[in-house]
């Protein structure tokens, strides 16, 4: 069991997040020659820690599990513990501009400690909305750890082809998501508003067009409110309405786009968030200031978190982009 990290009063770049971007992100620096300071939250914080097979990384043939893979970037990050500190499970706290960079609070293991970096990269992701009934998540949990709900149509369509979907949502989003899944060629697509209206509070307008284009592309439309899920032992899932009906679909597919985008951080030292959440970065990932548009010096957004393309090599790439950039100008 290795032991805890000795926490530095400075580093040159702190890195809030500790999932594939922010994992990189501190080996990246390590091999610079620079110090980082890791502040995770813990694996399971993750949005692939749960993912049972991903295809999408590069070197896995046989693909690979988002929890083993994450395991993998943590004993890389050990390896450099000379350099690099990894801290968890810690939560950023605070964050301020100081003198040559940015000091973090930050909760580890109970106490409030506090740390200075001389380039902060934020790698703190996005948190998916998860089906619910009733307000309870948790039922929903083991359909989706055992790989029968998917949320991301670019790593998971390649495995739709000949399955039947049901997917969750009742948006602009969520019909979207629908019509876009045909392309996978699946033998059928089936939306879930569970309980709510399809397309509320989307203009009447804009609302007949996507209503027509579900119908175009034969895709129906289930409202009942969603009451339990079932089919776990036969791998399938199941969903039980309201109304004692069941459907049931060979995977899930949830279109409910995010709970969580941590926006307050990058608020609060100033950056710029787009009309979908998502911080703005240049294609060095530094941060955009919200009121002029120019890059906040030291500040990076790396991963899920800022905009741009949701997958793990993308994740991998912007970690990459930043430390080289912080490298180069400011370490």
């Amino acid at each position: 069991m290795p032991g805890f990290p000795r926490l530095r009063d400075a580093y040159d770049v702190v890195i809030v997040g500790g999932g594939h971007a922010g994992l990189h992100a501190g080996v990246k620096a390590a091999l610079l020659h620079h110090t980082a300071a890791i502040l995770d939250r813990g694996p399971k914080y993750s949005r692939s820690y749960y993912a049972p097979r991903m295809d999408n990384i590069p070197g896995f043939a046989d693909s690979i599990s988002g929890h083993a893979l994450l395991d993998r970037q943590i004993a890389q990050v050990r390896r450099w513990e000379e350099r690099v500190g990894y801290f968890a499970p810690a939560q950023a706290l605070a964050v301020r501009r100081v003198d040559q960079g940015f000091e973090v609070d930050f909760d580890w293991l109970g106490q409030r400690r506090s740390t200075r970096g001389r380039a902060l990269v934020l790698a703190m992701g996005v948190v998916d909305r998860m089906p619910d009934i009733g307000g309870d998540i948790e039922k929903v949990f083991t359909w989706a750890n055992l790989g029968l709900v998917n949320f991301c149509l670019f790593c998971d369509g390649h495995e739709f082809p000949g399955l039947t979907l049901g997917v969750l949502g009742h948006d602009t989003y969520a019909v979207q998501t629908a019509i876009d899944l045909l392309h996978f060629e699946p033998k059928s697509v089936e939306l879930l508003t569970n309980g709510r209206p399809l397309l509320d509070g989307v203009p009447d307008g804009d609302a007949q067009v996507l209503r027509s284009a579900l119908a175009e592309h034969g895709i129906p439309v289930q409202t009942g409110r969603i009451v339990g899920y079932g089919g776990l032992r036969e791998r399938r899932f199941d969903v039980l309405l309201e109304d004692g009906s069941t459907r049931s679909y060979d995977r899930g597919f949830s279109a409910l786009g995010w709970w969580e985008m941590h926006q307050a951080i990058p608020r609060a030292l100033g950056g710029r968030i787009d009309a979908e959440g998502y911080v703005v970065t240049d294609e060095d990932c530094r941060v955009l200031a919200d009121a002029t548009g120019e890059p906040i010096p030291g500040l990076y957004c790396i991963g899920d978190q800022r905009n741009g393309w949701n997958q793990i090599p993308e994740a991998w790439a912007t970690a990459e982009r930043a430390i080289i950039h912080a490298y180069g100008y400011y370490l």
